[in-house]
């Protein structure tokens, strides 16, 4: 990374693009819940001698209080998407598909505790609409210091600054 190199708003991915990643990113979340929930309750049923523990438990869960079954939702899809930017070095299911990633300002893979912080701010009510603002950054990129980016104009713009680095760089011969 160039060592002058900082993150302009002409990198930042489009905000049909942020609507992309947002959309495809909680529909694989909520198919692979589903797939999980399927999967190991078939596994469980099929197997398990005694069921009575877990079925008093399903049954008690019906009776959860809204506030509490909304504080665990919430948690457990921050973790969700912290395994999933996190493991995916910034680029969720849905970044992949509009081709953006998540740096910091100077052009930088984030640390794990910047993509806890970008997970666990996503828990703010209303935070999903924050990115439709005029700069298109979103609570939780503000929050974590991290910027969306489309990859090509930001490789592109890399490449350009350290070419303009190399200028007047004498380099010995081998």
């Amino acid at each position: 990374m160039p060592n002058s190199f900082n993150v302009t708003p002409d990198l930042y991915a489009t905000k049909g693009n942020r609507f992309t990643n947002y959309i495809v990113d909680i529909i694989f979340i909520v198919v692979i819940f589903l797939v999980f929930v399927f999967v190991s309750s078939y596994f469980y049923y099929s197997y398990a001698e005694d069921t009575t523990a877990v079925d008093a438990y399903l049954n008690e869960e019906e009776t959860i209080s809204p506030l509490l079954d909304r504080l665990i939702t919430s948690v457990a899809l921050a973790l969700i998407y912290f395994a999933l930017e996190f493991f995916t070095r910034g680029r969720s299911i849905g970044k992949f598909i509009t081709k953006t990633r998540v740096v910091l300002a100077d052009g930088s893979k984030p640390t794990a505790l910047d993509y806890l912080k970008r997970s666990f701010s996503r828990i703010i009510p209303f935070e999903a609409f924050s990115f439709l603002g005029a700069e298109g950054r979103g609570w939780h990129d503000t929050i974590s210091k991290t910027y969306v980016v489309d990859i090509t104009r930001f490789e592109a713009k890399i490449r350009a600054q350290n070419e303009l680095d190399q200028i007047g760089i004498v380099q010995e011969d081998i």
